[in-house]
């Protein structure tokens, strides 16, 4: 089930009558509580709501719960338009009109049933007159009891800094190492990009979820706040990006005008 009104959410994934995501409860209009929903056009934190691009002084809306950093773009806080659907498949689309982020862009969602569970695709095009910065990523929600393990390779976390901008890259040991399927219960709080993700796999007692994207979002934020959810979330930058050296594989992205950045993520359940 689909919210296009609410953020271009979904509000469900059910496979022989179990949550793959978390639910959104019925009646609920807080994208907060959906089950998966987009970041465009950049992902996770911007610091202090400010950045310079190509010269320019660039400064972000900031919702007072995440005060003071910008955080997630406007597609999860914008209405999407239903541009096609059928039975098994739907595409949504958002247009951006220059504001505070000071270039037009387009952006899409396709998302496509089988008989595993959902691929999504997520692409923005440039539709200003010059370059613009870009960066795309996925926000799922899923479904944790206190049998749930989490499993996934990463190389290193972002970590360090304050204000929940991190600042370091650092050896995966340092936040929580996932590499042995730990249960997501007892892992403590976690709020964290770790680079080269990889597939992700979620299990407990007779079901496996599997979280998997493209080889471009190669970044998995992992949010593991406490009770019955978690976050696996691939995204095509790391945090702050718009704040990186120049020098830096950060992910941050140029588009040119009409040029289009694209990524994908699919969720698949057994048992």
């Amino acid at each position: 089930m689909l919210r296009p009104e609410i953020g271009g959410a979904v509000a469900s994934l059910t496979r022989d009558g179990v949550d793959i995501l978390r639910r959104m409860p019925d009646g609920s209009t807080d994208v907060l509580e959906a089950a998966c929903f987009p970041l465009t056009p950049y992902a996770n934190r911007i610091a202090d709501g400010v950045f310079v691009f190509e010269g320019r002084e660039i400064a972000l809306p900031v919702q007072p719960a995440f005060a003071p950093h910008a955080l997630h773009g406007d597609g999860w806080l914008s209405v999407w338009s239903v541009e096609a659907r059928d039975d098994s498949s739907a595409t949504l689309i958002h247009r951006h009109a220059p504001d505070d982020w000071a270039w037009a862009y387009e952006a899409r969602q396709t998302f496509r049933l089988n008989d595993a569970g959902l691929s999504i695709g997520l692409s923005m095009t440039n539709r200003s007159d010059e370059p613009m910065p870009a960066g795309l990523g996925l926000h799922p929600y899923f479904p944790v009891t206190s049998k749930t393990r989490l499993r996934f390779d990463a190389t290193q976390v972002w970590g360090g800094g304050v204000d929940e901008v991190p600042t370091t890259l650092l050896p995966v040991l340092q936040i929580h190492d996932w590499s042995g399927g730990p249960r997501v219960a007892e892992a403590p709080f976690v709020d964290n990009a770790y680079v080269g993700g990889g597939t992700a796999v979620l299990s407990e007692p007779g079901r496996i979820t599997t979280v998997t994207a493209s080889d471009n979002a190669g970044w998995r934020h992992i949010f593991t706040p406490g009770g019955n959810f978690c976050c696996i979330e691939p995204v095509t930058h790391r945090p702050d990006a718009a704040h990186a050296p120049e020098s830096e594989a950060s992910g941050w992205t140029v588009l040119a005008p009409g040029e289009t950045l694209a990524m994908s993520m699919d969720v698949s359940a057994q048992g």
